[in-house]
C-alpha cells in the first residue's frame, strides 16, 4: 500500500494553489527592487503575497515583513529584547527568551511576554492574556480560527510551509509602528527590516498557500480533521492499556495526537512506523535526530521514561479514516509486540 503522510505539524505537502503560483512566478524575470515593468512585475506579486497573508491571518493595517521562515522571524522579532517565554516554546523561540515559566498538567501557560498560540507537540492552545509581545502562531495559523488584529500581540510569527506553502519562507506580522532591529542589512528590502533580494517565488506560493487554507478553515475542513483525530483517539484508548494522550485536558488544535506508551522509546516507534509506511515524529521536527526525552512532557509533569515514550500524529486535509485505522492497526501490533519482548 502507499505510504501515509501523519506528520502535518513537521511541513504541509505543497498545496496545489501554492504550486499554481511558484510556477507562474518563475516566468517573472525581473527584480523586485529594480524600477522598469519587469521589477515592477516582480514588486506586484510580493504586494499581492503580502495582502493575500495579511487578509488571511487577519492583520490588515499591520506589518507583514517577509523572512526565510518562523525561525528568522523569531530572532527578528526577539533579538535585543530581555522577555521571559514558557517552559515549551519552540526551540526557534526558546533560545532568544529568559526565565523558565512553567506549565501545568495539561499544558497551559501562565502569562508569559512571549507565549505560542497552539504547541506543535501537543496541540495545545493557549489562551492569550492582554499584553502578550510576541505570538508564536505558526502552528495555529490555518488550522483554527485566529486573527492578529483579536489576538492583541504586537508581534506574530508564522510559516508558509506549516499551511501547505513552501519550505523557506515565512514572515513575522508586526502592530504598525513596532520597532524591530534589522538582522540583514543591505538593500532595506522589507521597510528596511529585513534586506536581500526577496524571494518572489516563495512568498507568492505563500500568499496562494494561505488564501487556500482560509477557504479551508471556512468550509469546515478542519471540523472534518477533528472527527478522524478523535476516532483514532478513541480507539487507541480502547485497546492500548497504559496509553496516555497528552494536552486532552486543554483545547487543541483539531489534527494533533501525542501518544505517550510508557517504556517504548518515541524513537523506536518514529522508526518501525517508518519501515511499515506512516511518517509519524517523535516531537518538533527541528530537533530530529536527537534521541532526547521531550522538554515540552517534562515541563507538563510527566517523568523522564513517559517524555522519551512519546510520538505525535499530527493529520491533515487529505487524511483519510482508512489511514487513520490502518496506522492504529500497525501501531497496536506493534505496541503487543513491544510489551510481549519486554514481559
Amino acid at each position: 500500500m502507499s505510504r501515509v503522510y501523519l506528520d502535518h505539524n513537521a511541513t504541509m505537502p505543497l498545496r496545489a494553489e501554492a504550486r499554481a503560483a511558484m510556477i507562474s512566478a518563475m516566468d517573472v524575470a525581473g527584480n523586485p527592487s529594480s524600477v522598469h515593468a519587469e521589477g515592477r512585475a516582480a514588486k506586484a506579486l510580493i504586494e499581492k503575497a503580502r495582502a493575500q497573508v495579511a487578509r488571511a491571518f487577519g492583520a490588515e493595517g499591520a506589518d507583514v515583513v517577509f523572512t526565510s521562515g518562523a525561525t528568522e522571524a523569531a530572532a527578528l522579532a526577539l533579538a535585543g529584547r530581555d522577555l521571559q517565554g514558557a517552559a515549551v516554546e519552540h526551540d526557534a523561540v526558546a533560545g532568544h527568551v529568559t526565565g523558565d515559566i512553567g506549565v501545568d498538567g495539561a499544558g497551559r501557560i501562565a502569562p508569559a511576554p512571549v507565549m505560542q498560540l497552539a504547541n506543535s507537540e501537543t496541540g495545545v492552545v493557549q489562551d492569550l492574556p492582554a499584553g502578550v509581545e510576541v505570538c508564536d502562531a505558526t502552528q495555529a495559523f490555518g488550522k483554527i480560527p485566529v486573527a492578529f488584529n483579536w489576538i492583541g500581540c504586537r508581534m506574530a510569527l508564522i510559516s508558509a510551509h506549516k499551511i501547505g506553502g513552501p519550505k523557506g519562507i515565512g514572515a513575522l506580522v508586526l502592530q504598525r509602528g513596532t520597532d524591530v532591529a534589522a538582522q540583514l542589512t543591505g538593500g532595506g528590502q522589507e521597510m528596511g527590516r529585513r534586506a536581500g533580494t526577496e524571494n518572489v517565488v516563495g512568498i507568492a506560493g505563500f500568499g496562494a498557500a494561505a488564501e487556500a487554507a482560509m477557504r479551508d478553515l471556512d468550509a469546515g475542513v478542519w471540523d472534518r480533521v477533528r472527527d478522524l483525530r478523535d476516532a483514532l483517539e478513541a480507539r487507541l484508548t480502547g485497546e492500548a492499556e497504559g496509553l496516555v494522550i497528552a494536552g486532552t485536558a486543554a483545547p487543541r488544535l483539531p489534527n494533533t495526537s501525542c501518544l505517550i506508551s510508557a517504556g517504548w522509546k518515541g524513537e523506536t516507534q518514529v522508526m518501525q512506523m517508518d519501515l511499515a509506511g506512516f511518517a509519524v515524529s517523535a516531537g518538533s521536527a527541528c530537533s530530529s535526530g536527537k534521541v532526547r526525552e521531550s522538554r515540552v512532557l517534562r515541563a507538563m509533569g510527566y517523568d523522564a521514561v513517559q517524555a522519551a515514550s512519546a510520538i505525535r500524529v499530527s493529520l491533515g486535509p487529505e487524511t483519510t479514516e482508512d489511514e487513520i485505522m490502518r496506522f492504529a492497526d500497525r501501531w497496536l501490533a506493534q505496541r503487543d509486540k513491544h510489551r510481549a519482548r519486554a514481559a
